[in-house]
């Protein structure tokens, strides 16, 4: 019964609270690598003696439970499909300019950054003009989508397994292990285009949907577990997107909220407001002027566990801003 229900939830289209969950607790390990790693650094690594700091324990944990939130998002476009349309590049499109125009404003308006009408101007220009590296690779992601879609659903599944699997070793081998420029680490449109085809893998072909919640969460731990150790060792490769472990953790966890079959509105409403998170809190002025210089004072000032809750209440704070101006953002672009 269930899982009928599902299907005619599926087959109308309606958002999958599942899956929008995912969207947001994806956006939250996003904030949380940025308030992690971006903000206060990642510890010098030297093996089993980095463990002896347990601040250098929480930044290596926490970088490595939260660094699959970009995969997990581009997981969910590919397993429901980006369909292409002329509205769908424009609301994107949008959605940046609205929010890069908006918080430089606001900073300068504040005094947090200098105020210079060649930068306002530049905030218009998110393809060409940004720090924001998902942007532009998401649009190539938007504009290969049609492409990628027919030729999915036109391969038999053993050549679309091979392709995937070619795609995916030789992303590893080439791309993470030796660097290879067309993807060192993962911050590229070539990954998002690969985690793409895995979401639609998983969708057309129900990849091991009788698999139990439980084993996709013990290998989501036993992958994270292995993202811990490798950045030990592997300091410079650890937290690549395109890292085998990463990857897996990735699949694992999506797979753990797949699994997963209820309704919100709430969780609805709060998920559409998941990518405003990633664009208001990472625009060059609020991040340059108010959330990196932030968060290491907080972390130069307060304890462990202190600074642990002040990490929790940023996310937080930033999904609520982000459902505030969301709400307008919307009304506007229907406008």
């Amino acid at each position: 019964m269930e899982g009928n229900q599902k299907n005619r939830v599926e087959a109308r289209g309606a958002r999958q609270s599942n899956m929008e969950l995912l969207r947001i607790v994806s956006m939250a390990m996003v904030v949380l690598l940025h308030v992690d790693g971006a903000s206060v650094g990642l510890p010098d690594a030297d093996g089993l003696a980095t463990l002896a700091d347990p601040r250098n324990v929480w930044r290596l944990a926490v970088e490595s439970f939260a660094i699959i939130g970009v995969n997990c998002f581009t997981l969910i476009s590919g397993y429901f499909g980006i369909r292409l349309k002329f509205r769908s590049i424009l609301s994107f499109l949008f959605q940046c300019v609205f929010y890069a125009v908006a918080m430089y404003s606001i900073a300068a308006f504040y005094r947090i950054v200098p105020f210079s009408w060649s930068v306002w101007f530049e905030q218009f220009l998110v393809l060409t003009h940004t720090d924001l590296w998902y942007i532009p690779a998401y649009i190539i992601l938007m504009l290969l989508a049609p492409f990628l879609n027919e030729g999915c659903e036109r391969l038999s599944k053993k050549a679309f397994s091979m392709i995937l699997l070619v795609f995916v070793l030789f992303n590893i081998w080439a791309g993470w292990w030796w660097k290879g420029a067309f993807n060192p680490t993962g911050y590229t449109a070539i990954q998002l285009v690969m985690m793409y085809l895995i979401g639609r893998y998983i969708k057309l072909y129900r990849v091991l949907a009788e698999v139990r919640r439980g084993i996709w969460t013990a290998l989501y731990l036993i992958f994270t577990l292995g993202i811990l150790a490798s950045a030990l060792w592997l300091p410079g490769r650890a937290f690549a997107y395109n890292s085998p472990a990463v990857i897996g953790a990735s699949v694992a966890f999506f797979l753990i909220f797949r699994s997963m079959s209820f309704a919100s509105w709430t969780v609805n409403f709060v998920a559409r407001s998941s990518f405003a998170v990633y664009l208001i809190h990472k625009a060059p002025a609020i991040w340059v002027g108010v959330m990196k210089p932030g968060v290491v004072a907080m972390w130069r000032s307060s304890s462990l566990a202190l600074f642990s809750l002040y990490a929790l209440l940023i996310v937080i704070g930033v999904f609520l801003i982000a459902i505030l101006f969301d709400t307008l953002r919307r009304r506007l672009f229907r406008l």
